[in-house]
């Protein structure tokens, strides 16, 4: 596991080009975390506490992607990729019969979607009424660093166990 696909962070920059450049960073570490491992690696529930693996993470940031920037955003009309609940999880946890190719392209079109979305804001203050609340593109580029950046960190414990690769 190389760090030569992150471009990382610029330490002085505007405020979106600096929330921007995060996000990338923190979707890059994710892909990071998951490069070179088997289908069933991805698949594998590696941490006996957790159901998480880290193929439901990568479906996970994809949906969370779609419904962030496309549904509260651009208020397109999608549902979930993995629609529902199973044993009152949501449905891209459960990756059993899960497809990698599928799940991955999956990601990377809704990731480009998503800084689609984000250039076609003239401000990150710029603001969307989203079932009666206003909700900002700084909001959603925030939030969306945060549950990549924990999520990341669930990747890293999954990844060691797998096979013992660390690092960030």
């Amino acid at each position: 596991m190389t760090d030569d696909q992150r471009t990382h962070p610029a330490k002085v920059a505007d405020d979106r080009t600096s929330l921007l450049s995060f996000l990338d960073y923190q979707r890059a570490t994710l892909a990071m975390k998951c490069e070179g491992l088997t289908a069933e690696q991805l698949r594998r529930r590696a941490v006996p506490s957790s159901g998480l693996t880290l193929l439901g993470l990568v479906r996970h940031a994809a949906s969370v992607e779609r419904s962030w920037f496309r549904l509260v955003l651009k208020a397109e009309d999608v549902r979930p990729p993995w629609p529902g609940r199973v044993d009152g999880t949501f449905a891209e946890f459960h990756v059993e019969d899960a497809g990698v190719e599928e799940a991955f392209e999956l990601w990377h079109e809704e990731c480009a979607r998503a800084r689609a979305v984000a250039a076609s804001f003239e401000s990150l203050d710029d603001a969307v009424d989203f079932r009666g609340e206003a909700v900002s593109l700084r909001y959603v580029l925030t939030h969306m660093i945060e549950e990549y950046a924990r999520h990341n960190g669930h990747a890293d414990l999954l990844r060691e166990a797998i096979d013992g690769v660390v690092g960030e």
